[in-house]
This record gives C-alpha cells, structure tokens and sequence, in this order.
C-alpha cells in the first residue's frame, strides 16, 4: 500500500525472519500479513513433490507454476527449495534456524514433531526460536493424524447451521473463511511469541488449529448457548439474530443490506422513507419490538424500497442509514470507493510483469509497503544458504544429491 512518496520509517516487520513450512491457504495467508508489512518471510518447498501445491491450484495461470491462486497468497516472500526428510537438508534448514525469528507450519498434527519442527527439536540451534503450528485439529487430542479442511470445520462447528435461508439446506460460506482466520490467528500468535522471546530470551511452542478458530467464530451464539441453552438458527435474509431491520430488503431492481444496529437510525431510517409515523408506533418503537414483528417490519420496508432503485436509496441513505448494494465479485472491484482506499495494487515480477490483486488491509503512515510478486520455486535457495554460512561449492553438492 502506498501511504506516501517515500518510506519516513523502516518497515513495521523489518528484521523479523520467519521460516515457513507451508502450502495452500491457511499457513500462507497467515505469512502473507507479516511479508506485507515487511517481515522476511521464506517459503520452505520440497521440490521433490513439486513445492507448495497452491503452485498448481488452477484454474488460472500467470505461467507454469504460477497460478492466480499461489500469487495471492504468497507475494513479498522468497523461496527455498529443500528437502527436509533428508539428512543433510534438516542440517540446511538448522543452520537457516540460527537466523531465524519463527518457524511457522501448516501441517497435520503429527507431523512437526516427526519432522523436527517443535521448539524441542530446534532449541538448541536457537533458544529464541518460536515455533507456530496450524493444523486441522490440533496436535494434541485424537485426531492429531487426521487431514481436515475448511468446509468440515464450517460443518462441525455449528456454521452452516447459521448460513442461508432457514427452509434451504445447511450452507457454508462463500469464501474459505475459517482458513483465512485461522491464519490470521496463527500470524498474531507468532507475533506474540516473538515479541515475548526477544524480551525473555526463550522461545516456545505456538499452536492453532482451523477447528479450534471453527468453534472460537461461533462467538456470542456460543455464549447464548453455554450459559442460557438456545440454539440460534438461520434467519430469513441473512437477517441479524436479534436486531431489526438488520437484514436483506428488495428494491426495484435487486437488493439493498441495511443495518440499523443502533436505535437512533431506525428514526433516521423512517424519515427518510417519509414515513416519520412508523417512530412512534408502539409496534416498532424498540428493538424488542421490531424483533417481535420482524415479518410486519420486512413487508413494510419492502413495500417502500421496492420504489426505487437500488443506487437510488444508496444516494439518499450514504453516510445516514448504514447501508450497502448487494454486490457480485466483478461490481465489488469496480467499485469507485476501491481507488480512494488504494485497495488495489501491481505486484511486480523481477522481469517487469505485474500481478494485479487486492492490496492488503493495514496501512501504516509513511510506509511505502512492498508489492512484490511470489517468487518462483527455490529462487532465493542459494542466496539464503550463502547467509547461512554454506560455501559455493557445498551448494553445489547439495544440489547434485537433489536435497535442493
């Protein structure tokens, strides 16, 4: 993201270097955070299986091995090939430890602790190293071997008994959402134990699991629960569970989202649809209230919005009423409000080609965040190894043994 004309400060995770044993979604969007906001980040790929499989995740390609889908996740990192189950490439991979800030992840349960990834493992090539694991369901319980993936998370953890329309079937989200959390989860806990092993000296073992964000989203529904035994269930129109209008309401040509979370916007709401007696009705005068007619209330915004375009009540509700169109993909990232946030950025290839995606979310003032494109496969091997204190020559053995 670009917050200036030149950097004023270095980059907020400048000289953080993170070793990251990770393919497809959830590990690598968790490192994606961290190599946006300037942390080393270097992919450890096995070549012999060829690197991380999001490489060849289609359906779409930038060229071979280059998929749409590996650029999103993996720009503004480098790239090492190694083969850690080989002798001489564990020895590669502890001597690139001893620079190391992290190691993070995503692998089955079981398996850190036969590759020699857990802090027990690498302490004694560094005691400040924090290593983060993300897995599908923990490393500890028994389902430590089990593969596990989004969609089944969505399923056991109550979600898509709360998504869609109360008669359709159970839904999952549109997007891997518990990947991309739990990620996210996996970056902050590795920040964490960063920040704790450069104060204390001692790094430490980091774990999270997509099951364990699956359950950790069901948020207040999970509280109801706990404490007061109610099932939430699905609600018509994606309709909040306790707050109206807070839901899905037709216009004339589609959709409009509003979301009168607060009690002053449903008089703001009212007025501005000309219908300033719909305040003092004792039928919809609170919360409560409108929760107890949500249906009444449904065919009552429905009858007025249905008037007028969608574009129409956005022009007469922006910045008064919250409110949003109801988007596709193509509409989302055309839409004007994108330019004014830098939304969007070029991530460039060394040989001048760009790959155009959505920027990340944190902007940081005067900070000129890299916009790098994802690396190919091994490409900064040598030069890491180098780092590591390997000669030329030793490289060069390593490569005509296929460790590298």
């Amino acid at each position: 993201m670009t917050t200036g004309t030149s950097n004023t400060r270095p980059l907020p995770l400048a000289g953080v270097r993170i070793l990251a044993v990770e393919q497809y979604g959830a590990g690598p969007f968790g490192t994606l955070y961290l190599a946006d906001l300037g942390a080393e980040v270097i992919k450890i790929e096995n070549h012999r299986d060829g690197g991380d499989v999001g490489r060849s995740v289609g359906p779409h390609f930038f060229g071979p091995g280059d998929s749409h889908f590996f650029q999103t996740f993996n720009r503004n990192k480098k790239s090492i090939t190694l083969d850690l189950k080989h002798p001489d490439g564990y020895a590669a991979f502890l001597a690139l430890v001893t620079q190391a800030d992290a190691v993070l992840d995503n692998l089955r349960g079981d398996l850190p602790v036969k590759l020699g990834l857990t802090y027990d493992d690498l302490k004694a090539s560094n005691p400040r190293i924090v290593c983060t694991h993300l897995s599908a369901y923990g490393r500890h319980g028994s389902r430590t071997a089990w593969p596990g993936y989004d969609y089944l998370m969505q399923a056991e953890a109550g979600h898509m008994s709360l998504t869609g329309e109360p008669d359709g079937p159970p839904t999952r989200y549109g997007l891997s959402i518990v990947d991309l959390m739990t990620g996210l989860a996996a970056a902050f806990g590795l920040l964490a134990g960063v920040v704790s092993a450069r104060s204390t000296g001692q790094g430490m073992d980091v774990d999270t699991s997509l099951f364990d964000v699956a359950l950790h989203n069901l948020n207040y529904p999970g509280t109801w629960f706990l404490n007061q035994g109610v099932v939430t269930g699905r609600s018509p129109r994606s309709g909040h569970p306790s707050l109206t209008p807070s839901q899905l309401y037709r216009t004339q040509d589609g959709w409009i989202f509003l979301m009168c979370n607060k009690e002053k916007f449903w008089g703001v709401l009212v007025d501005l649809l000309c219908k300033p007696e719909w305040k003092t009705d004792p039928d919809f005068d609170t919360f409560a209230k409108r929760l107890e007619n949500r249906e009444r209330v449904t065919q009552m915004l429905d009858g007025v919005l249905m008037q007028r375009a969608t574009a129409d009540w956005m022009t007469l509700f922006a910045g008064k009423v919250p409110a949003s169109p109801v988007y596709d993909i193509a509409q989302a990232l055309e839409n004007p409000y994108l330019a004014e946030r830098e939304a969007l950025a070029d991530y460039l290839y060394p040989d001048g080609r760009s790959a155009r995606m959505v920027a990340g979310p944190i902007r940081v003032a005067g900070v000129n965040l890299p916009h790098v494109a994802a690396p190919a496969m091994g490409a900064d091997t040598d030069a890491m190894l180098l780092d590591a204190g390997y000669s030329v020559d030793q490289i060069d053995v390593l490569r005509q043994a296929g460790v590298i």
